[in-house]
């Protein structure tokens, strides 16, 4: 069998995580048997449908590299639509029922019901087994509003028909629409696909991913600065086992390694910081010169209008910020935060923070040394961290460390909590860390 199988997205707003995973799952599918992957874009919500949304579907695919073997848009297909509709009117499968509108009972609308003759329907779902349907229920359903404007269900059967779609694999919510598109199928007369129904993404207690209160869109991740390496590699093992204990797999690597019959059935809990630490693994894995550029770019970014910017300052943080991070986005609160400003600028001190738990007195003391040692030593045009700790520690394992390097770092950033003074006065350079430590003896000198 040539497989062939298609997501169908609509729309109606930013494209839901979940349906990014059930994109991968059927490009993953279609490529494992060497098929084909389609994109439809489902507009006949006419009213909801955005131009806006559908150039953000193709942007978010683009992004996260699934690419399809072809494109199209439903309300293309509307001739081909009205057409199986008449043909189903004509031959008494369908009906055209007049009656009052739904949003306004005074007006009457001609919409078309399927004939339903109430029967079991049975198929054999990929992943769940036999799901059966009693399909009386359902009674003589509507497939269009009119003649010229077909719902759903209608559509989708006409459509994946028309496409050459083997295997429709969605998720679990749409199961309930399946005996609906059974029925139309076989009125149509149309070869019945496969069917596969994927366990929910859930929200970490158990709900729903939602997009209104988990942030579930996927530009929220793009705009956060996960990778997309990251999010696929992640959402490919959410809901699906390789069947080993591998974690790390390239878009080529998933297609080779997928199986349907690993897809569970249960629903598969979203959890932030195991896609925060596969974003990590795929930040490390980048080139020196990849991660340098990308992280000064997003650092000069973070600290426009906060800084004066100093390129070298800049290049000097890169190494810290790759200790510190996760996604690109931590940058960016840390920067909002302050955390960097003070290797631009001087920081305002709190004079009443500069001793820690010693005294004005010994901390004043404690600075003095330290600005006469580091001011005695040999002038070098750039002294990493450890050369600059060489020179204080073993005054500060005599005094105590707590004792000198609490008001050394504090004297440097301002700030309770910061990168150690070593690495600090590495970056900031010779000159604004005597400076900087004169200023705090002057505020120690004041009290």
């Amino acid at each position: 069998m040539n497989v062939v199988t298609r997501i169908a997205p609509s729309p109606t707003g930013r494209m839901h995580i979940g349906t990014v995973r059930t994109a991968l799952f059927n490009y993953l599918f279609a490529k494992k048997y060497n098929g084909s992957f389609l994109i439809r874009i489902e507009d006949t919500d006419r009213e909801r449908s955005k131009q806006e949304w559908t150039d953000a579907i193709w942007e978010d695919f683009a992004w996260c590299g699934i690419q399809p073997d072809a494109t199209y848009v439903q309300s293309q297909h509307l001739i081909r639509h009205r057409e199986l509709l008449n043909e189903l009117v004509r031959s008494d499968r369908a009906y055209i029922s007049e009656e009052p509108a739904k949003d306004d009972p005074s007006r009457s609308v001609a919409v078309v019901r399927l004939r339903n003759r109430g029967s079991i329907v049975s198929f054999d779902d990929l992943i769940r087994g036999t799901v059966t349907f009693d399909t009386t229920e359902l009674g003589d359903f509507v497939i269009a509003r009119s003649i010229d404007d077909p719902l759903y269900h209608f559509a989708v059967v006409v459509d994946d028909h028309d496409a050459g779609v083997t295997h429709v694999l969605r998720a679990e919510e749409h199961i309930s629409n399946t005996p609906r598109q059974i029925l139309i199928i076989e009125a149509l007369g149309f070869p019945r696909p496969l069917y596969g129904h994927m366990p929910l993404i859930l929200a970490p207690d158990r709900s729903k991913l939602s997009k209104r209160k988990h942030a579930a869109s996927i530009d929220v991740y793009r705009t956060q600065g996960f990778l997309p390496e990251a999010l696929i590699n992640y959402l490919a093992l959410l809901g699906w086992n390789p069947g080993s204990d591998r974690e790390f797999f390239t878009l080529d690597e998933l297609a080779e390694a997928f199986t349907i019959e690993n897809v569970q059935k249960s629903g598969a809990v979203f959890d932030r910081e195991k896609l925060r630490w596969y974003n990590r693994h795929y930040l490390l894995a980048k080139t020196k010169e990849e991660f340098d550029r990308e992280a000064l770019a997003v650092l000069r970014e973070s600290l426009a209008g906060r800084v004066v910017w100093d390129e070298s300052i800049g290049c000097a943080l890169v190494p810290l910020i790759k200790e510190r991070i996760s996604v690109w986005d931590d940058v960016r609160v840390q920067a909002a935060d302050g955390e960097y400003d003070f290797f631009f600028t001087d920081p305002i001190l709190d004079t009443t923070k500069i001793a820690g738990k010693t005294t004005p007195v010994i901390a004043k003391e404690h600075l003095a040394h330290v600005h006469e040692i580091l001011s005695q030593r040999p002038h070098e045009q750039h002294e990493s961290p450890e050369m600059i700790k060489q020179h204080i520690w073993t005054y500060a394992e005599e005094k105590g460390r707590g004792a000198v390097l609490w008001p050394f770092r504090y004297a440097l950033s301002g700030r309770e909590r910061s990168p150690d003074p070593f690495i600090i006065a590495s970056i900031i350079g010779r000159e604004a860390t005597l400076r900087r430590i004169h200023a705090a003896c002057m505020h120690l000198h004041a009290l």
